[in-house]
């Protein structure tokens, strides 16, 4: 294991497990926001963002806390293991929530200093509202994704219990 898609949800952990793994086993880790947000959260073009992930991607060793579909076939083509975060649709949307209302009310800096707010959290383009309306879509992509050949190795962990017990193995 030495490239890794950790897949899920906002608010499933991805970014919590993807740092855990790349501090258990020494491999470096990419924060995918990092990449595809500038300061003022103006947005990467995606031909920008589909190089740096390329760049990435290119190397022998990797750790990813996401896969945008625009650029998705990248990292998929190197991975040696997806860790598919399958939990359930109340404990992300709690954790988003609970994330995200923290980080809007202490101020704290993140994706290249970027700050929450609470009105981008519930306003009309609401991560809040993106969780909710990708849960769907996204369960469905992880579990064809356990059965495409073409796909890399894919572990579903759907309980945080299992995801502790599966990082604490690594």
């Amino acid at each position: 294991m030495r490239r890794v898609v950790v897949y899920g949800v906002a608010g499933s952990g991805k970014s919590t497990l993807a740092r855990a793994i790349g501090e258990r086993t020494g491999l470096p880790y990419h924060p995918v926001d990092d990449l595809t947000w500038e300061p003022g959260w103006t947005p990467v073009p995606l031909p920008v963002q589909r190089e740096r992930i390329a760049a990435i991607c290119a190397g022998d060793a990797w750790v990813l806390d996401s896969a945008y579909l625009p650029w998705l076939d990248v990292p998929m083509a190197r991975a040696d293991l997806v860790v598919g975060l399958d939990l359930p649709r109340w404990r992300c949307l709690w954790q988003l929530l609970r994330r995200t209302v923290h980080r809007a009310v202490t101020r704290t800096p993140i994706c290249n200093g970027n700050v929450e707010s609470l009105r981008a959290a519930f306003g009309r383009n609401s991560i809040v509202l993106q969780q909710w309306r990708s849960w769907p879509r996204k369960r469905a992509r992880m579990r064809a994704w356990q059965t495409d050949p073409g796909m890399p190795p894919l572990l579903l962990l759907r309980t945080p219990g299992e995801v502790r017990a599966w990082l604490a193995s690594l």
